[in-house]
């Protein structure tokens, strides 16, 4: 027997209804081995794109203002960072790109088939989802 303040009255809890009229369709998986870190603070947009990158081509240096993660559906992404270190990602790989003007970065299609990245841009309200910029210097 429970004992309740005085005028509290007891209540059942809520009953659980299954989910009736409700499909899903999952248009990505990857994995996050170190795990993630996203935040954002203040109004935020939220998109999520499908991107495909054809054999040879490249989405030229950039940035952005918010984090970005990506799953890498199908290809091989290769992305040259700030640092001209280069990180390769083929399917079921998961990024995160780090916001901000001192994170530029390329990604490449340098295989034979096309890459299909599906990724979700979180960036401050009314922003672009990137930012063209300069090579950094040690890719010059």
């Amino acid at each position: 027997m429970a004992l309740l303040p005085a005028g509290a009255a007891a209540t059942a809890p809520a009953a659980l209804t299954p989910g009736e009229g409700v499909t899903a369709h999952t248009l990505a998986e990857g994995a996050a081995p170190h795990g993630l870190d996203i935040r954002a603070e203040g109004p935020t947009d939220v998109t999520v794109r499908v991107i495909v990158i054809e054999p040879g081509g490249s989405t030229g240096w950039h940035y952005h203002d918010g984090p970005l993660l990506g799953v890498v559906v199908s290809g091989t992404l290769t992305r040259t960072l700030d640092d001209c270190s280069v990180e390769v990602s083929t399917a079921g790989d998961t990024l995160v790109e780090t916001p901000g003007d001192g994170h530029v970065h390329i990604g490449r299609n340098l295989g034979n088939e096309p890459v299909v990245l599906h990724a979700t841009y979180v960036v401050p309200e009314g922003s672009p989802l990137s930012v063209d910029a300069d090579a950094p210097a040690c890719a010059r």
